[in-house]
């Protein structure tokens, strides 16, 4: 039997140290993401069998070079190791550490030895460091730091289960004291010792560092330390830098004892081969570029079957639930509200998975910190910190983690800046709306017999919303006046094979919280949108079907036809179809009725719900026709001209609604809390929706 209760074991590191790798191999499937409390930042949990008998919580923590935060993740670090009452405070720390960069990673460890929490140091990367000819005394390693060290490679699982034993084993802390305080602020670290019965001087003397970091502390503890550090002179940067020269020279000192044979420059020769073509001032960027090319090639061209099977198994399961329910409103809420609207969703599946895995590949070889240093030479021509290229890119999946990862943006413009433009990026549930009207207004036709239209288009989609938010970038760099300079200083990590599993955990993480996400939402929306488009004011719809028939007098239609003309007009006089009707005048020079206006203001919610809304929509009252999404849209007809609805015009001037539009709540409330106010998002707001309607107008009234 598992013991119920779980211990705690955070996993903490400086980034590409193989946090992720190892998290995945530990904890399988069996992981869910969150919010630290109080912050935007990910918490990645997960469960682990570490024996028979013992199961663990496993922690994966924002990676970081120290104790000392700049960012809001590094932050949540230094909170986590520092509140031994808190919920997040592991029993047990698994260091990782890129065994061939030993040196940069073992900075934290050495503040991990002074806090006395116990730790099981991991080298990771053993292939490589083995392969660059580095050899390392591991018992005297251990030996001198007083902790289990173990070797793994947490991309193929070599040393995972050594690991797992030594974790569900007792674990002490190391007895080793790294730092020791002088003679000056000694008294003052017992003074807060006591004060607050901590458990080692380090982290009374951290206290003192960071009394404004300790957030789990009440307002007036906080105060209290800082007017205690003030009356003993104690200046926090002072000993903050002779301790980093102290660590630094301890860890000199232990690789110059510990490593019988250092690494071979020479084994990077292949890595820097590569970079010096895909970094290539010209070559780069023309290598990058084929990659998007080859991406949104592959979006159309290998989900095209999937799409349809899923289309076409929607549409049918639709039109036999309503032949198989008896009549009655709660049956046609299922047949006619819930399973198009969800169907709206779950066809895309095949499109956010591809997506996703192109973008993990990337991730996974080291190319995505290519593409960072790469168009970091861009970004700072338009104002922006090389660093919010990866918010940027980020954005392609979604644009709320995004925004929440330009907390690794120090420069309080540049990060303004990037949280402003972010939401202009075309996020992946941009994508359902993108790809439905792509394929009804574009050709499938191929160039040269390979590149497709329709993959030409979703990528210039894609590139127009990456030119607007640079503009927007380059005319905020001058609206906003701050004299501070950024830098982008990062860590090139060296080329490898992806590893296929850590692919899947991305493509069934992101795509499960995409459809589960946008899953509830839609839900609720096709339940109310029914309600809306059924329901009306009772004596128009009551007298719906005796006004139709005077309407039809002497047109010889037949009984089915009349039904179909009584639904239409059921649905022109409901609830939502008044709504539409109020914004059509709105919206009607960017070429939309009233049906795409109910579309627009549900998929504020999320954009991705105007594909249900639609498919919604069409299908209330359709009761004999199990048509797919795209026929349903194909064979709208306009009024006016007898023509169809979504033509070329009013096909491209959505596209390019959609791309600018914010239309998202929760990006909405994420730019709150970031900027931590409803000025920026509201600017940010009446800004997006301006560019849209503006842009959206332009392009209809050209083509039309």
């Amino acid at each position: 039997m598992a013991n119920d209760r779980k211990i705690k074991i955070a996993l903490a590191g400086k980034p590409n140290s193989g946090k992720s790798s190892l998290f995945n191999q530990l904890t399988g499937l069996n992981q869910k993401i969150g919010n630290f409390p109080g912050v935007t930042v990910d918490k990645r949990t997960g469960t682990c069998q570490l024996d028979d008998k013992s199961a663990a919580e496993i922690i994966d923590l924002p990676g970081t070079y120290s104790l000392y935060p700049r960012t809001l993740d590094e932050k949540v670090v230094a909170e986590v190791f520092t509140d031994q009452k808190g919920k997040f405070y592991p029993d047990k720390i698994v260091l990782v550490a890129d065994a061939t960069n030993l040196k940069n990673c073992l900075l934290l460890l050495t503040q991990l030895i002074d806090l006395k929490i116990p730790t099981v140091l991991a080298l990771n990367m053993v292939d490589l460091a083995a392969k660059s000819g580095q050899s390392i005394d591991l018992k005297k390693l251990e030996r001198k730091l007083d902790m289990p060290v173990v070797m793994i490679n947490a991309r193929n699982g070599t040393g995972i289960d050594e690991l797992k034993n030594i974790l569900a084993r007792p674990l002490k802390a190391s007895s080793k004291t790294i730092y020791q305080s002088d003679e000056e602020s000694k008294s003052l670290i017992e003074k807060i010792r006591i004060k607050f019965n901590l458990t080692s001087d380090y982290e009374a003397y951290q206290f003192l560092q960071q009394s404004d970091n300790l957030v789990f502390l009440p307002k007036g503890e906080r105060e209290f330390i800082r007017q205690t550090a003030k009356e003993n002179n104690f200046f926090a940067h002072k000993y903050q830098g002779a301790e980093t020269v102290m660590r630094y020279g301890f860890i000199q000192d232990l690789l110059n004892e510990v490593i019988l044979r250092s690494s071979d420059e020479g084994w990077k020769k292949v890595s820097h081969g590569i970079d010096r073509v895909l970094t290539h001032k010209v070559a780069g960027y023309v290598i990058f570029f084929l990659i998007l090319f080859l991406i949104f090639q592959s979006i159309f061209a290998w989900a095209q079957i999937p799409m349809d099977f899923i289309d076409s198994t929607f549409a049918q399961l639709s039109w036999r639930l309503d032949r198989l329910f008896p009549e009655g409103p709660f049956f046609e809420l299922i047949s006619h509200g819930i399973v198009p609207g969800i169907g709206g969703i779950v066809i895309f599946i095949p499109q956010i998975a591809i997506l996703f895995a192109f973008i993990s590949i990337l991730e996974e070889t080291g190319y995505m910190a290519r593409v960072v240093f790469l168009m970091d030479k861009v970004m700072r021509k338009f104002g922006l910190n090389g660093k919010s290229v990866v918010p940027l890119m980020s954005g392609w999946a979604c644009a709320i983690p995004a925004i929440m990862a330009t907390r690794t943006i120090e420069n309080w413009k540049d990060r303004l800046i990037t949280i402003f433009v972010t939401p202009l990026m075309s996020c992946s549930a941009r994508l359902p709306v993108y790809t439905i009207l792509v394929a009804l207004i574009i050709p499938d036709y191929k160039v040269l017999g390979f590149f497709n239209y329709q993959g030409l288009v979703l990528m210039g989609l894609y590139l127009l919303g990456f030119l607007a938010a640079i503009l927007s970038a380059l005319a905020m760099k001058f609206l906003i006046k701050v004299k501070e300079r950024s830098y982008l200083i990062m860590e090139l990590p060296t080329y490898k094979m992806p590893k296929w599993s850590n692919v899947g955990y991305q493509i069934i993480e992101k795509t499960k919280a995409f459809v589960f996400e946008a899953g509830k939402t839609i839900l609720a929306i096709s339940i109310i949108l029914y309600v809306l488009a059924s329901y009306g004011p009772p004596d128009v719809m009551n007298e719906a079907k005796e006004t139709v028939r005077k309407k039809t007098t002497g047109l010889n239609l037949s009984e089915a036809e009349i039904q179909e003309r009584v639904a239409s007009y059921k649905l022109e006089h409901s609830y939502a179809g008044g709504l539409g009707k109020i914004l059509e005048p709105v919206i009607k020079p960017l070429g939309y009725d009233w049906k795409i206006g109910i579309a627009l203001v549900t998929s504020f919610a999320a954009r991705e719900v105007f594909v249900g809304t639609i498919a919604t929509i069409y299908s209330i009252g359709n009761t004999d026709d199990p048509s797919t999404i795209k026929q349903k849209l194909k064979s709208e007809v306009n009024p006016e001209t007898g023509g169809p609805r979504y033509t070329l015009a009013v096909g491209l001037s959505l596209l390019v609604f959609y791309t600018f539009a914010m239309q998202c709540m929760s990006t909405l409330a994420i730019v709150k809390r970031e900027t931590k106010g409803w000025k920026w998002p509201l600017i940010q707001l009446a800004y997006m929706t301006m560019l849209a309607y503006l842009s959206a107008f332009a392009v209809y009234q050209f083509l039309n």
